[in-house]
């Protein structure tokens, strides 16, 4: 499952020099990114048992107020034992990539704030995001593992 979220740029968004700040990327991104866990996890409640934990952006053209609107493209790249890795693009109405990034949101115990392994519901919901991506581009890389596969925790 991929994502798919029409994000209006407003006249907020852009800074002194007439471009999108690079700090609303990240803005972006989050709306997005609570989009596709809300409909992975079929509960916007369920939101608040997830934090952020990294985020990358590696920018590649500006957007300027002119574009009117952006599309920010979520998908499912790996699954840990406790978080989560996601891959998102920030595209352009002209449909050009402004940004390409990757994201680790870890599952968090709401009274210790510690993180938490990901429990077999939401493996599962997760598990069959990634079935249905590698179903639609069987060359696809996204995947699951666990400590045991990359040899840290997640």
């Amino acid at each position: 499952m991929t994502g798919e979220k029409r994000i209006e740029i407003r006249w907020r968004d852009v800074d002194a020099l007439g471009h999108v700040n690079n700090a609303v990327y990240a803005t972006y991104l989050e709306d997005a990114r609570d989009e596709w866990m809300t409909q992975a996890l079929g509960s916007e409640e369920s939101l608040w048992d997830y934090v952020l934990a990294r985020v990358a952006i590696d920018f590649r053209r500006e957007l300027r107020y002119e574009e009117g609107e952006v599309l920010v493209r979520t998908s499912l790249a790996r699954i840990g034992t406790s978080s989560l890795t996601l891959r998102a693009e920030i595209v352009s109405r002209a449909g050009w990539v402004a940004a390409e990034t990757e994201s680790v949101i870890v599952a968090r115990d709401r009274d210790t704030g510690r993180p938490r392994p990901l429990t077999g519901a939401e493996r599962a919901s997760f598990e069959s995001v990634l079935t249905l991506a590698e179903n639609a581009c069987p060359s696809s890389a996204v995947r699951s593992t666990t400590s045991r596969d990359t040899g840290r925790s997640s």
